[in-house]
């Protein structure tokens, strides 16, 4: 609020009009143009700026020519692909030329500034933490069942490759997301209150369970997990981890002091999640009960 009266004094203190409006390029192509009267309100014979648009206008342009940052990762053969870097525009750089065109009467052409912006993930991170298992463990499912085993294959490849720095916490729901058929998640079998019932993304617990165990195993700091109400054939009683986008998460936390890489694949009628981190770094597993697979 106080920028829009800022702004709006400044406007106010101007007595020449400024050009009929800002051209915006992109790479030196036409994109959009700025009209000065499309962003201030006149109130009592002082204009102020409407910043709820003006940043309307600038979320259109993030999401159209921004672009997101892609970690380096590991195929299925253990090969590193390389990171690429990505852009988003300059907020702070485009307002001030912006308001060059407002107060100043110039320039009437902008091109649009770019910040870049690195990946979390670059491939010397992920060849360093790449090397060493710390933690493990494999389930097995019904591979005939063809929407349950989808829906286990999509939540393995979301967390497959991400990377837990020190201190971080991981949260299932929020790495995998919502489950639902724009997505490619499939109606399969679920547990609610105790009774069998079938909803989009049923089997992803599998997932979450295998992951705990993994975790466990490697002796992360479980911060959020919740059990079935009924027993799982997959995992040993009391050893599930079960996940609802409404509801339960489960979550853990990386309380070593170097990053922690999470693989995890189906092969053939197994779910296999290991855990990676550095050569020599002092972590204390946990011996863990073995699946029935």
């Amino acid at each position: 609020m106080i920028l829009s009266w800022i702004f709006g004094g400044m406007l106010l203190a101007q007595q020449v009009n400024a050009p009929i409006s800002l051209l915006i390029t992109k790479d030196g192509q036409p994109v959009s143009h700025i009209n000065q009267l499309d962003f201030t309100n006149p109130y009592i014979d002082l204009p102020i700026v409407n910043m709820k648009k003006y940043n309307q206008f600038l979320d259109q342009l993030d999401k159209q020519f921004s672009i997101a940052p892609e970690n380096a990762y590991l195929d299925q053969h253990g090969s590193i692909h390389s990171e690429k870097v990505g852009y988003q525009i300059n907020r702070q750089a485009f307002t001030e030329h912006v308001y060059t065109y407002f107060f100043n009467h110039s320039p009437t052409r902008l091109e649009i500034p770019m910040s870049t912006i690195y990946p979390k993930v670059d491939s010397e991170l992920l060849e360093s933490i790449g090397r060493m298992r710390i933690g493990r463990y494999v389930t097995s499912f019904n591979a005939q069942n063809k929407n349950r085993t989808t829906n286990i294959q999509l939540a393995a490849e979301a967390i497959n490759n991400y990377v837990v720095f020190p201190g971080e916490t991981f949260s299932f729901n929020r790495v995998v997301g919502k489950r639902t058929v724009s997505r490619g998640y499939q109606r399969a079998t679920v547990i609610v209150r105790g009774e069998y019932s079938e909803d989009v993304g049923g089997g992803i617990c599998q997932v979450s369970s295998t992951l705990f165990n993994a975790v466990d195993n490697a002796g992360l700091q479980i911060i959020e997990r919740f059990s079935h109400t009924r027993k799982v054939p997959y995992i040993p009683p009391g050893r599930d981890a079960t996940v609802s986008w409404y509801g339960p998460d489960f979550q853990f936390k990386n309380k070593y002091n170097q990053p922690v890489l999470i693989r995890a694949r189906t092969l053939g009628n197994l779910l296999i999640i290991k855990l990676y981190s550095s050569d020599g770094m002092n972590y204390i597993p946990r011996k863990i009960p073995n699946s029935p697979y």
